[in-house]
């Protein structure tokens, strides 16, 4: 059946009706009421009436959205009547077209059943009829008079009556009619099709769904569109916005926030909407359950961040009849989560083509980009950061102006945006609760958009600003979002924080950040300093004239407590114009976090007292070492130390320091640093030995020759990059020692010979096997690494699949048979390679599916298993070998296949890659090698759970696939922080089951046991699947 809102409808309403009593008298004041409410209806008053209803007629039947059908007393006596009954039911049924019966002058119960004076006069025009006419308006007066409707006798008068079918005519066309006005939205289509997957309008159960996200990202019209598309589907529905709670709540302004009297009225002034009915008075807060608890209602919350409206009116499910349906729109998840609603929709920003085609709309009044406008359209996107608010105020700024008011136009918009986009986003910061939270977005928006929110905590321990609880409520609030461990906020969103700033004071000096070059140029060439900058954020990109900086210029900024000196531009060794002819004599003592790109001296001065330092980052610095010489007795003489008040240094990256050379300072301990990067610093030659409790270790391009013996005493190291190191020969074994490592880089080391990892017997002490990768190290001895080394998955070159792998096969699959003696073990283990060629010139994680099919002799399925693997693929590489253990049970607890006859057995097993990866051929090495718990959790492994149980083994083919369940294990890894410097890992595995969308944590502690095999039981079947 077609519904009603999908069809081209000519009229609103075809009455249908008899005799000229009714036409005169109520059908005439019904159609002028009609009128005044602008419903079109049809009109038959010069169609002339025969036997039977002409094509005009049918039409105008068929083209209206409602039929109004006034049964009279006479209504039965006329053919004709009775046949447009006909094709108004048939409309009904087909097309969706709604009825409105009016029982005018009889009682509903003389239409269903044809008795009394209508049944009479029924009975009089069915006489002497042969045909099967009377059987069919007999049925259709029936299923009409079913239909609640109106029934004239319930009216004191006429004219209430007919304004009552007025309005409630117009009431159905207006839900009817589906909203037009976000057809045209990019995108709308996709975020209706994942709210629907939450709503599930099909199910009878009572349902919360939060919408949250961003200010400017979309929610309400997301919202709006999601109404005007299913309010049709239920009883009652109404939409809250602002301006509803804010007048209802007017009177209370200066009541207590708890009072009752608030509940009180959000509650009359919600149900008299709900239901339609002006001034509801209630005097208990129980009447909106006990009104609704039977009525299937949509209501939509929007914009709402009080949690006292949400009790109020939606107190919860149970106040809502069955297929209910509750929508909260908000930027503060935490309202969300105190109301207990789970099921929620996280609103993204659009994708780069979509948001273009979003401004496009707007600009242009079409989704594509009009010729001459391209550039500077993907330009205003991009600048607009995809966020659908600012698209659309910049959209129709620029609407219909010239490219040259374009071209003009865009210097201002880079350097501030927007009045309108900055008041909305402010909304967001004013709601915070905490002058606490607003200090942290501050301190976000102006220096550490972007940094790892461990590093944030560090650099503001002893700020007061709460900063854990911070960070979360500025992430419920929307105005920061994370990715992987960074904090990360809009750029936009930045700019309203730093605009903010700007606007605490007039002058610079006495704000608390500055972020604008202008003002950091004046503070620096200025005579006067300032006890109130506590940070300084400096673009270099944004200086258009050298500038030279006193070396007094920081003895003026005693306070400060963060500097950044930086560029965004990927070259850094583009010139710089910044120059301290006079040298630098001075940095204050407080400076928790120092970044200063380009760094123009050959090292700090001696005087920094850097007792708080725990950031240091000099990318592309002309630092040949990082203090003047300082007396240390760690240090020998040729080398340089470190002051003894650097006592919690925490990072250290001096990227791309080609000046650096083997004066960096060794032979110390800083026991307080975690990560050293020195990528790029291709002169570098000594392997640095800075601190026993390094975690992170990045060395990429440097002249180092060798990985020393002593690498066993960075026993927290989790880390080592050192790829296109070059000079690159030798690895120590002692690597091995290191428990916790995880992932270990040596790709384009062209000059490594000898590389080894632990012997598999001693693997047991390790608390997480490494991910190795040896990408285009074409001098290694492939076979002993692969041999005599443990590791989660190891990356080599290679084109073919080593010998050893003995069973082959080209593409992602092959069959392997188990014969009788390998099915009473408990496990299946192997250790598989893939010969892979990957496409992606970035970094990326790809995950694999690693499935394994059992099949018994009479060719019934009767197991199926798959685990997950994510593997980062560093660089672009062509044939290439990706070597990994995984482990798959064979059978549950005394339960041995080799018990059920079916011998023998053959396993399947697949490899599926994502897009970025092509497998083109594969092997597998059956092994039996002895995994503690510990290890077992580096293995990628299925759990014994995803087997079938034995009853299905005696059933038939067709009926064991019938009944298998197919479950999915994926090994997930949660990074714990019990240290600032050690990374421990917890292994947990999620069963998802067809029957169920939940999840459940499975915990394995079973000792699981193989055997080095020589590969007695079994034998290769196929390999070429």
């Amino acid at each position: 059946m077609a519904t009603s809102s999908s069809c081209n409808w000519v009229f609103d309403v075809f009455p249908s009706f008899s005799g000229e009593d009714v036409r005169r008298t109520f059908l005439s004041h019904l159609l002028l009421s009609l009128d005044h409410k602008l419903i079109t209806c049809f009109k038959d008053n010069e169609m002339e009436r025969s036997q039977s209803i002409g094509l005009e007629l049918v039409h105008a039947i068929r083209d209206s959205r409602i039929a109004i059908v006034i049964l009279s007393k006479t209504y039965a006596s006329s053919t004709w009547c009775l046949n447009e009954l006909l094709e108004i039911v048939k409309c009904k049924e087909e097309k969706g077209q709604m009825v409105i019966p009016v029982f005018y002058g009889l009682e509903p119960s003389h239409v269903r059943k044809q008795t009394g004076e209508f049944g009479e006069t029924f009975q009089m025009i069915c006489k002497n009829r042969s045909d099967e006419l009377p059987d069919l308006w007999k049925g259709a007066l029936t299923h009409v008079a079913n239909i609640h409707g109106y029934h004239s006798y319930n009216w004191s008068n006429e004219a209430h009556l007919i304004e009552d079918i007025t309005n409630d005519v117009l009431g159905r066309l207006v839900s009817l009619t589906p909203s037009m006005e976000f057809a045209d939205f990019a995108g709308i289509e996709d975020h209706i099709a994942k709210m629907s997957v939450l709503l599930q309008l099909e199910s009878e159960e009572v349902r919360m769904v939060g919408i949250w996200g961003p200010v400017g990202i979309g929610k309400t019209t997301i919202a709006r569109a999601l109404f005007g598309r299913i309010s049709r589907h239920f009883q009652s529905s109404i939409f809250i916005d602002r301006t509803f709670i804010s007048k209802t709540m007017e009177i209370f302004r200066t009541a207590n926030p708890d009072d009752y009297n608030i509940k009180l009225r959000l509650q009359e002034c919600f149900l008299s909407d709900v239901l339609n009915k002006k001034d509801i008075k209630i005097h208990h807060l129980g009447v909106v359950g006990e009104r609704l608890r039977h009525k299937r209602v949509l209501v939509v919350l929007d914009d709402l961040s009080d949690q006292l409206v949400l009790d109020s009116l939606v107190g919860g499910t149970q106040w809502f009849g069955c297929g209910s349906r509750i929508l909260v729109v908000t930027k503060d998840k935490h309202v969300l989560r105190a109301h207990g609603i789970d099921r929620i929709y996280e609103v993204g920003l659009p994708s780069d083509e979509l948001a273009l085609d979003m401004f496009c709309a707007y600009a242009f009044r079409e989704n594509s980009q009009r010729d001459g406008f391209n550039e500077l359209a993907f330009e205003v996107a991009k600048f607009a950061g995809n966020l659908p608010l600012a698209l659309n105020v910049l959209g129709l700024y620029l609407r219909g102006r010239e490219k040259e008011d374009w071209l003009d136009m865009l210097p201002r918009l880079r350097k501030r945006p927007d009045g309108k986009i900055l008041k909305a986003l402010r909304v967001s910061y004013d709601g915070l609760g905490w002058k606490e939270d607003k200090a942290l977005f501050r301190h976000i928006a102006c220096l550490f958009n972007g940094m790892e929110a461990n590093d944030i905590k560090m650099l503001l321990a002893d700020s007061g600003l709460d900063v854990n609880i911070g960070l979360k409520n500025l992430i419920d609030n929307s105005l920061i979002h994370e990715r992987g461990s960074c904090v990360h906020t809009h750029c936009l969103v930045q700019e309203m924080g730093k605009e903010i700033v700007r606007t605490q004071f007039k002058k610079p000096r006495e704000r608390e950040f500055l972020v604008d070059s202008k003002d950091v140029c004046d503070l620096f060439n200025g005579n006067s300093g300032s006890k109130k900058v506590i940070g300084i954020s400096l673009n270099l990109e944004e200086l258009y004239e050298l500038l030279r900086i006193d070396k007094k210029a920081f003895r003026r900024l005693r306070n400060l407590r963060f500097l950044r000196i930086y560029k965004d531009s990927l070259d850094l060794h583009k010139q710089i114009r910044l120059h301290l002819p006079g040298g630098l004599n001075y940095l204050s003592p407080k400076l928790k976090l120092l970044c200063w790109d380009g760094f123009p001296l050959p090292c700090l001065p001696s005087s920094f007292h850097a007792e708080h330092l725990i950031v240091l980052r000099m990318r592309s610095s002309k630092l040949e070492k990082l203090w003047e010489e300082v007396e240390s007795p760690t240090c020998p003489e040729d080398m340089v130390g470190v002051p003894d008040s650097v006592q919690m240094l925490n990072e250290l990256y001096m990227n791309d320091c080609e000046s650096l050379l083997t004066v960096f300072p060794t032979g110390i301990n800083l026991e307080s640093l975690y990560r050293l990067d020195l990528s790029g610093s291709s002169r570098f030659r000594s392997f640095p030995y800075i601190s026993t409790n390094i975690s992170f270790l990045i060395l990429n391009q440097t002249d180092i020759k060798e990985v020393p013996w002593w690498i066993e005493n960075f026993s927290r190291l989790v880390c080592l990059e050192m790829w296109e190191c070059k000079r690159l020969n030798y690895i120590s074994p002692n690597i091995s020692k290191l428990k916790l490592l995880e992932k270990v880089d040596f790709s384009n080391c062209g000059a490594l010979t000898d590389a080894s990892w632990l012997d598999r017997p001693n693997a047991e002490t390790h608390t997480k096997l490494p991910a190795l990768s040896f990408i285009n190290c074409f001098k290694l001895d492939q076979e002993a690494l692969i041999q005599q080394s443990v590791f989660k998955y190891l990356i080599l070159p290679g084109g073919k699949v080593p010998s050893h792998f003995t069973n082959q096969a080209t593409g992602s699959s092959l069959v392997i048979r188990l014969l009788q003696s390998s099915l009473s073990k408990q496990l299946l283990g192997f250790r598989a390679c893939l010969v892979v060629d990957a496409n992606e010139p970035k970094s990326k994680i790809s995950s694999w599916i690693i499935s394994c099919h059992f099949t018994g002799k009479d060719r019934s399925s009767f197991r199926s298993s798959d685990c997950q693997l994510d593997i980062e693929l560093p660089r672009q590489m062509d044939n290439h070998l990706v070597i990994f253990d995984c482990c798959f049970p064979l059978n549950e607890d005394n339960d041995s296949l080799a018990e059920l006859n079916y011998d023998p057995v053959d396993v399947e097993i697949k490899f599926t890659g994502d897009s970025c990866c092509e497998i083109k051929g594969c092997g597998v090495q059956l092994s039996e090698v002895c995994f503690s718990d510990k290890q077992l959790s580096n293995v990628c492994e299925a759990d014994k759970s995803n087997m079938v149980t034995a009853e299905e083994f005696g059933k038939s083919s067709a009926e064991a696939r019938r009944s298998r369940k197919r479950l999915r294990v994926t090994g997930k890894t949660i990074q714990e922080s019990t240290d600032m410097r050690c990374s421990q890992t917890v292994k947990e595995r999620w069963i998802e089951t067809d029957s169920s969308l939940s999840s459940k944590l499975v915990k394995q502690n079973t000792q699981v046991l193989l055997t080095e095999a020589k590969q007695p039981d079994y034998k290769a079947v196929s390999v070429n699947k």
